[in-house]
C-alpha cells in the first residue's frame, strides 16, 4: 500500500507532462553535418511516419549544423532549400557552423577561414566546384578569397534566415541549448548556438523542455528537461529525429 502511495504522488518529470499543441504534429531533425544521403532517408523515413499516423498541421525543424565534416554540405543546403521551396512547413535553426561557415564565406578574414576549416570546412569547401589538388595549392589568404565565389550567395542568403529557438507548446527547440537560470526571451544567440558544458550539466527543472543539438551522444540523451539528439551522423552514420504529437514523443533514425 505504502509503495502505491509513493507512485501516484511522486513528482512527474517535465519530459512525462511535455504537449505540443493539438493538431500539430513536430519533426526535429538532429544535425545533419553533410551527410546528404542519410537526410534524404531520414525524410523518407519521416514522410512514411507521418502519413501513417493521419492529418494533422506537420511541422519539421532542423537544429543546425547542416554543414561540415560530413561529404556533401553543398547538397544538404540545397535539399534544405528544395523543402522550403516545395511550400513544406519547415524551419531552420542557426548553429555555431552556420555561424562560422557565412563568416567565413563574407568577411574574407584567413583567421575566419582558418577555424572555420579547424572545426570541419575542409570537407564543406570540397562539397562546392573546386578539386582536392586546387584546394591544397590555396593558402589561408587565397582560400578566404575564393570562399565569396564559390558559394552561392543564395546559400548563405537561406542560412542568414534562420533562427535561433523555436517555442512551440511546453517543447523549445534551440541548437546548442539555453543559460540555465536566464529566461527564453533574455537568451543570447552565442549561448544558443555554442553553449555545452554549462548546459547539459545542469540539474534541475528548466522554464521549457529544450530539445537540441550540438552535443554527441551514443544515442538519444532523455535527462530532467532536456532531449538531445545529435548522435553523430557524419561518424555513426547515425542521423536522428524526434516526433511529437499531444504528449506523445517517438524517435525516427536512418
Amino acid at each position: 500500500m505504502l509503495g502505491r502511495f509513493f507512485k501516484k504522488t511522486a513528482k512527474l518529470r517535465p519530459l512525462d507532462t511535455a504537449r505540443v499543441p493539438d493538431g500539430m504534429r513536430v519533426y526535429a531533425i538532429g544535425d545533419v553535418h553533410g551527410c546528404n544521403h542519410l537526410l534524404h532517408d531520414l525524410l523518407m523515413k519521416i514522410e512514411a511516419d507521418d502519413l501513417a499516423r493521419g492529418p494533422a498541421e506537420t511541422l519539421i525543424i532542423f537544429l543546425g549544423d547542416l554543414m561540415d565534416r560530413g561529404p556533401d554540405s553543398a547538397g544538404v543546403i540545397e535539399t534544405a532549400m528544395a523543402l522550403r521551396k516545395a511550400g513544406r512547413n519547415v524551419r531552420f535553426l542557426m548553429g555555431n557552423h552556420e555561424e562560422v561557415f557565412v563568416r567565413a564565406c563574407r568577411k574574407n578574414d584567413p583567421k575566419v577561414t582558418r577555424f572555420f576549416i579547424r572545426i570541419g570546412g575542409e570537407a564543406t569547401v570540397l562539397s562546392y566546384p573546386i578539386t582536392r589538388s586546387e584546394y591544397i595549392a590555396l593558402d589561408m589568404h587565397q582560400l578566404s578569397e575564393r570562399l565569396g565565389s564559390l558559394v552561392p550567395e543564395s546559400h548563405l542568403d537561406f542560412i542568414d534566415s534562420f533562427e535561433d529557438q523555436i517555442v512551440i507548446g511546453d517543447y523549445v527547440f534551440v541548437h546548442a541549448g539555453i543559460r540555465p537560470g536566464v529566461p527564453l526571451a533574455e537568451q543570447k544567440p552565442s549561448d544558443l548556438r555554442w553553449i555545452r558544458e554549462d548546459f547539459v550539466e545542469q540539474r534541475g527543472d528548466l522554464e521549457k523542455v529544450v530539445v537540441y543539438g550540438h552535443t554527441i551522444y551514443d544515442s538519444v540523451e532523455e535527462r530532467g528537461s532536456r532531449i538531445g539528439i545529435d548522435t553523430g551522423a557524419y561518424a555513426s552514420a547515425e542521423l536522428t529525429a524526434i516526433g511529437l504529437e499531444g504528449g506523445e514523443r517517438w524517435y525516427l533514425q536512418t
